[in-house]
């Protein structure tokens, strides 16, 4: 890719994080460092659900070079090689619409890069000058460098084809992103109610051993993470109609299934490690796997949001969780019956993010917990 093409994403990248940036600029919130974070957090959650976008219409191969688009920054400037493309293969991997899907996701993916950087800066800015806790640069700093490798696998699915285990991973980073986001924006929200005066932080409770709640909250996040993965699993082999009824899958409680070569992790999309066409029953096993450990994930975060409800501070949390696991599982059983409706997939995977985001609201509320201020001044 030439030098000019180069300069012409970053500057893409730059002016997609101007919007976002002149908000928190003009904003009259005095805390725009919480403003930042949390409108970084807002972005990430769109970058995913777009991103699901992009893979459930086929597009993550839309600009089949990487970072720009047949060398170009933009399909305005590769229309002609995108147009042979497509009249070659009308159906195939490369069409206009399918290469602007594609390089949307990488501009928003690059604006929220320089906001992360932005973070970093200020983070590291403020701390030298104030060493104030809230403003701590090594959470910053990790997100930096995990956007960076989040980077790198955005670049390997393009150019391993869409591997799926490369695009899993992708997926999975992404939700990692969003998590620590989420627990830097809990971060900020505390300190500034904390420099408000609007609660009290009981000092001998807060990050101690949070008992039966914290652990139950951990065990909904670990047992979140393996779903998302088995649901990314399913979506990047495309096993999402491999069962075609509820609750059994094509008519039998246990049907015939090939774990072998469906979770076999480093093979290209579509064939075995051998190279052979993946069989039919793999794909079964895939899906019917993600399908009944949802159950799995329904009890778990079920028992963790119902005994987080009296948690101060975590009962919002605890009930957003319950009506989104709900949600989920209706918009999951609905991607069956419907014949996988792009809307309803997307919203299933907007799900996901939504419930990464709550859970570590959780998490964090438990770990941290707060008093009011009433309380406090009861005992000066």
């Amino acid at each position: 890719m030439q030098l000019s093409s180069m300069v012409q994403l970053g500057l893409t990248g730059l002016l997609a994080a101007c919007l976002p940036l002149s908000m928190v600029w003009m904003s009259s919130d005095p805390n725009k460092y919480r403003k930042l974070v949390w409108i970084t957090v807002f972005l990430t959650f769109d970058l995913i659900v777009f991103g699901a976008f992009t893979r459930l219409t086929d597009s993550g191969l839309g600009c089949p070079d990487w970072p720009g688009c047949y060398g170009a920054a933009n399909p305005f400037l590769a229309h002609a090689e995108i147009i042979k493309a497509e009249t070659l293969m009308p159906s195939g991997p490369v069409t206009l619409v399918k290469a602007w899907i594609e390089m949307i996701h990488r501009y928003l993916a690059m604006g929220i890069g320089v906001l992360i950087v932005a973070l970093m800066g200020t983070a590291w800015n403020q701390w030298c000058k104030t060493r104030r806790a809230e403003y701590a640069p090594a959470l910053p700093t990790m997100l930096f460098v995990f956007v960076l490798v989040q980077g790198a696998f955005g670049a390997w699915t393009v150019t391993l084809k869409l591997q799926p285990v490369i695009v899993t991973i992708h997926l999975l980073l992404g939700m990692g992103l969003l998590s620590m986001l989420v627990w830097l924006g809990a971060r900020q929200n505390r300190a500034s109610a904390l420099a408000h005066g609007r609660f009290t932080a009981p000092d001998a409770i807060a990050g101690a051993a949070p008992g039966m709640p914290g652990r139950l909250a951990l065990a909904a996040a670990v047992v979140l993470a393996i779903q998302i993965a088995l649901g990314g699993w399913v979506s990047t082999n495309y096993a999402t109609l491999a069962c075609t009824d509820f609750p059994l899958c094509n008519g039998k409680l246990v049907p015939e299934m090939d774990f072998g070569h469906g979770f076999h992790l480093w093979r290209e999309l579509g064939k075995t490690a051998a190279g052979h066409y993946l069989p039919f029953p793999a794909l079964t096993a895939i899906h019917w796997v993600h399908r009944n450990f949802a159950f799995v994930v329904l009890a778990v975060l079920g028992l963790a949001a119902w005994r987080a409800r009296a948690h101060p501070g975590a009962a919002r949390h605890a009930r957003g969780i319950g009506i989104v696991l709900a949600v989920q599982a209706v918009s999951g059983i609905a991607t069956v019956y419907l014949n996988f409706p792009l809307t309803i997939a997307v919203l299933h995977n907007a799900g996901a993010a939504l419930l990464v985001l709550m859970v570590t609201m959780l998490n964090y509320k438990i770990k941290y917990p707060s008093g009011p201020v009433l309380q406090a001044s009861h005992h000066p």
